[in-house]
Protein backbone atom coordinates (compact mmCIF):
# COMPACT_ATOMS: atom_id res chain seq x y z
CA UNK A 1 0.00 0.00 0.00
CA UNK A 2 1.49 3.48 -0.43
CA UNK A 3 1.91 5.65 1.85
CA UNK A 4 0.79 9.26 1.82
CA UNK A 5 3.59 11.49 2.71
CA UNK A 6 3.18 14.82 4.11
CA UNK A 7 6.41 16.07 3.53
CA UNK A 8 8.86 15.23 0.19
CA UNK A 9 12.34 16.72 0.22
CA UNK A 10 14.03 16.55 -3.08
CA UNK A 11 17.61 17.10 -4.30
CA UNK A 12 17.99 19.93 -1.39
CA UNK A 13 21.04 21.04 -0.49
CA UNK A 14 21.38 24.23 1.74
CA UNK A 15 24.34 27.09 2.41
CA UNK A 16 24.78 29.42 5.41
CA UNK A 17 27.19 32.20 4.36
CA UNK A 18 28.75 30.28 1.13
CA UNK A 19 29.42 27.10 3.06
CA UNK A 20 27.46 24.14 2.21
CA UNK A 21 25.80 22.53 5.28
CA UNK A 22 23.14 19.74 3.40
CA UNK A 23 24.38 18.49 0.20
CA UNK A 24 21.32 16.34 -2.00
CA UNK A 25 19.04 15.34 0.92
CA UNK A 26 16.41 13.18 -0.31
CA UNK A 27 13.69 12.45 2.00
CA UNK A 28 9.72 12.14 3.08
CA UNK A 29 7.79 11.80 6.08
CA UNK A 30 4.75 10.06 5.92
CA UNK A 31 1.11 11.36 7.09
CA UNK A 32 0.68 11.07 10.93
CA UNK A 33 4.31 9.24 11.32
CA UNK A 34 6.42 9.11 14.31
CA UNK A 35 10.11 10.20 12.40
CA UNK A 36 13.14 10.27 14.23
CA UNK A 37 15.72 12.69 12.57
CA UNK A 38 19.12 10.96 13.69
CA UNK A 39 22.54 11.83 13.40
CA UNK A 40 25.91 12.90 15.65
CA UNK A 41 26.10 16.58 16.87
CA UNK A 42 27.45 18.50 13.52
CA UNK A 43 25.62 16.49 11.25
CA UNK A 44 22.86 18.58 9.96
CA UNK A 45 19.71 17.96 11.85
CA UNK A 46 19.40 21.28 12.96
CA UNK A 47 19.99 22.69 9.39
CA UNK A 48 17.73 20.74 8.27
CA UNK A 49 15.06 21.78 10.24
CA UNK A 50 15.79 25.58 9.68
CA UNK A 51 15.37 24.68 5.71
CA UNK A 52 12.06 23.10 6.46
CA UNK A 53 10.51 26.19 8.84
CA UNK A 54 11.72 28.82 6.55
CA UNK A 55 14.67 30.44 8.19
CA UNK A 56 15.78 32.96 6.46
CA UNK A 57 19.81 32.72 7.36
CA UNK A 58 19.92 29.57 5.52
CA UNK A 59 19.93 29.36 1.28
CA UNK A 60 18.59 26.91 -0.43
CA UNK A 61 20.84 26.41 -2.92
CA UNK A 62 19.04 23.88 -4.95
CA UNK A 63 16.22 21.50 -4.57
CA UNK A 64 12.65 21.70 -3.62
CA UNK A 65 10.53 20.95 -0.11
CA UNK A 66 6.72 19.87 -0.67
CA UNK A 67 4.66 20.40 2.12
CA UNK A 68 0.79 18.74 2.29
CA UNK A 69 1.37 18.54 -2.01
CA UNK A 70 2.64 22.40 -1.86
CA UNK A 71 5.82 23.63 -3.08
CA UNK A 72 7.39 25.28 0.16
CA UNK A 73 10.66 26.02 -0.53
CA UNK A 74 10.44 29.60 -1.60
CA UNK A 75 7.74 30.59 1.48
CA UNK A 76 8.81 32.74 4.13
CA UNK A 77 8.58 31.40 7.76
CA UNK A 78 5.02 32.82 8.85
CA UNK A 79 3.41 31.22 5.94
CA UNK A 80 5.00 27.93 6.27
CA UNK A 81 3.59 28.33 9.89
CA UNK A 82 0.07 29.19 8.69
CA UNK A 83 0.20 26.49 6.62
CA UNK A 84 0.63 23.82 9.42
CA UNK A 85 4.44 23.97 10.24
CA UNK A 86 5.11 23.79 13.77
CA UNK A 87 8.78 23.75 15.36
CA UNK A 88 9.77 23.14 19.06
CA UNK A 89 13.31 24.53 18.74
CA UNK A 90 15.87 23.39 21.45
CA UNK A 91 16.76 26.94 22.37
CA UNK A 92 14.19 29.17 22.21
CA UNK A 93 14.69 33.01 23.49
CA UNK A 94 13.38 35.00 26.31
CA UNK A 95 10.84 37.65 25.39
CA UNK A 96 11.04 40.44 28.16
CA UNK A 97 7.46 42.27 28.11
CA UNK A 98 5.13 39.57 26.12
CA UNK A 99 3.62 37.59 28.54
CA UNK A 100 2.39 34.09 27.17
CA UNK A 101 -1.27 34.56 27.09
CA UNK A 102 -0.69 37.40 24.76
CA UNK A 103 1.35 35.21 22.74
CA UNK A 104 -0.95 32.47 22.45
CA UNK A 105 -3.59 34.74 21.73
CA UNK A 106 -1.80 36.26 18.70
CA UNK A 107 -0.47 32.69 17.66
CA UNK A 108 -4.13 31.27 17.89
CA UNK A 109 -6.30 33.78 16.40
CA UNK A 110 -3.51 33.70 13.35
CA UNK A 111 -3.98 29.84 13.23
CA UNK A 112 -8.03 29.96 13.09
CA UNK A 113 -8.26 33.20 10.90
CA UNK A 114 -6.03 31.63 8.43
CA UNK A 115 -7.83 28.17 8.68
CA UNK A 116 -11.68 29.79 8.76
CA UNK A 117 -11.39 33.29 7.51
CA UNK A 118 -13.32 34.65 10.65
CA UNK A 119 -11.86 36.17 13.95
CA UNK A 120 -11.16 33.93 17.00
CA UNK A 121 -13.75 35.18 19.57
CA UNK A 122 -11.77 35.66 23.40
CA UNK A 123 -14.48 33.09 24.66
CA UNK A 124 -13.26 31.08 22.22
CA UNK A 125 -9.43 31.56 22.93
CA UNK A 126 -9.93 31.46 26.75
CA UNK A 127 -11.88 28.24 26.44
CA UNK A 128 -9.47 26.71 24.72
CA UNK A 129 -6.79 27.45 26.35
CA UNK A 130 -8.15 26.63 29.81
CA UNK A 131 -8.51 23.27 28.32
CA UNK A 132 -5.35 23.08 27.52
CA UNK A 133 -3.81 24.58 30.41
CA UNK A 134 -5.38 21.98 32.81
CA UNK A 135 -4.67 19.32 30.45
CA UNK A 136 -0.86 19.64 31.28
CA UNK A 137 -1.21 21.24 34.70
CA UNK A 138 -0.17 24.33 33.86
CA UNK A 139 -0.75 26.97 36.87
CA UNK A 140 -2.40 29.66 35.76
CA UNK A 141 0.39 32.76 36.91
CA UNK A 142 2.35 31.63 33.65
CA UNK A 143 0.14 32.97 31.63
CA UNK A 144 0.88 36.31 33.03
CA UNK A 145 4.72 36.14 32.84
CA UNK A 146 6.99 36.93 30.02
CA UNK A 147 8.05 34.52 27.93
CA UNK A 148 10.37 32.14 29.03
CA UNK A 149 11.73 34.89 31.43
CA UNK A 150 13.11 32.96 34.90
CA UNK A 151 11.79 29.69 32.78
CA UNK A 152 13.89 26.51 34.01
CA UNK A 153 13.85 24.09 31.08
CA UNK A 154 11.45 21.82 32.03
CA UNK A 155 9.41 24.65 32.18
CA UNK A 156 10.20 26.00 28.82
CA UNK A 157 8.93 22.79 27.62
CA UNK A 158 5.96 22.49 29.09
CA UNK A 159 5.42 25.90 27.39
CA UNK A 160 6.37 24.21 24.26
CA UNK A 161 3.84 21.96 24.78
CA UNK A 162 1.06 24.27 25.57
CA UNK A 163 2.02 26.41 22.43
CA UNK A 164 1.83 22.47 20.46
CA UNK A 165 -1.57 22.26 21.74
CA UNK A 166 -3.16 25.30 21.57
CA UNK A 167 -1.98 25.47 17.37
CA UNK A 168 -2.98 21.47 16.91
CA UNK A 169 -0.51 21.97 13.87
CA UNK A 170 -0.52 19.47 10.74
CA UNK A 171 3.25 19.08 11.22
CA UNK A 172 5.33 19.57 14.20
CA UNK A 173 9.43 19.53 14.31
CA UNK A 174 10.39 18.62 18.38
CA UNK A 175 14.55 19.59 18.24
CA UNK A 176 15.54 17.78 21.49
CA UNK A 177 12.60 17.83 23.39
CA UNK A 178 14.15 15.85 25.70
CA UNK A 179 16.81 18.19 26.53
CA UNK A 180 16.91 19.87 29.86
CA UNK A 181 13.72 18.11 31.09
CA UNK A 182 13.48 15.52 33.60
CA UNK A 183 11.76 12.19 33.43
CA UNK A 184 8.59 13.53 34.51
CA UNK A 185 8.59 16.64 31.61
CA UNK A 186 9.80 13.63 29.43
CA UNK A 187 6.96 11.49 29.73
CA UNK A 188 4.72 14.29 29.25
CA UNK A 189 6.10 15.36 26.24
CA UNK A 190 5.80 11.60 24.78
CA UNK A 191 2.24 11.51 26.64
CA UNK A 192 1.47 14.18 23.86
CA UNK A 193 3.03 13.01 21.33
CA UNK A 194 1.21 10.01 21.40
CA UNK A 195 -2.21 11.48 21.86
CA UNK A 196 -2.01 14.16 18.58
CA UNK A 197 -3.14 11.31 16.75
CA UNK A 198 -3.65 13.95 14.09
CA UNK A 199 -0.43 15.75 13.58
CA UNK A 200 2.77 14.36 12.02
CA UNK A 201 5.99 14.36 14.24
CA UNK A 202 9.59 14.41 13.12
CA UNK A 203 11.99 14.36 15.95
CA UNK A 204 15.74 15.00 17.12
CA UNK A 205 16.97 13.03 20.04
CA UNK A 206 20.04 11.66 21.59
CA UNK A 207 18.25 9.25 24.30
CA UNK A 208 17.61 5.88 23.53
CA UNK A 209 15.35 5.67 26.58
CA UNK A 210 13.21 8.63 25.05
CA UNK A 211 13.59 7.61 21.74
CA UNK A 212 12.26 4.25 22.83
CA UNK A 213 9.21 5.63 24.57
CA UNK A 214 8.06 7.45 21.24
CA UNK A 215 8.88 4.05 18.76
CA UNK A 216 9.51 5.91 16.53
CA UNK A 217 7.79 5.06 13.23
CA UNK A 218 10.33 5.78 10.49
CA UNK A 219 14.39 6.92 10.77
CA UNK A 220 16.36 9.21 8.87
CA UNK A 221 20.17 9.73 9.77
CA UNK A 222 21.98 12.34 8.81
CA UNK A 223 26.33 12.34 8.42
CA UNK A 224 28.31 15.35 7.26
CA UNK A 225 25.44 16.81 5.66
CA UNK A 226 24.06 14.12 3.78
CA UNK A 227 21.55 10.89 4.27
CA UNK A 228 23.04 7.92 5.62
CA UNK A 229 21.66 5.40 3.34
CA UNK A 230 20.24 2.17 5.04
Amino acid sequence: MKKNYILEIKNLSVSLNGKPLLTDINMSVAQNARHLLAGRNGSGKSTLVAAISGNPEYTVDNGTIIFDGRDITHENTTTRALLGIFVGAQNVPEIPGLTVLSFLKHSASAHHHFNTGRDLSMGEFLTQLESVRTKLDIPKEWLNRSINVGFSGGERKRLMLLRLMMTNPKFAILDEPDSGADTTVQRQIVDTIREMHDTTFLFISHQKNFTDLIQPSDITTLSNGKVMIK
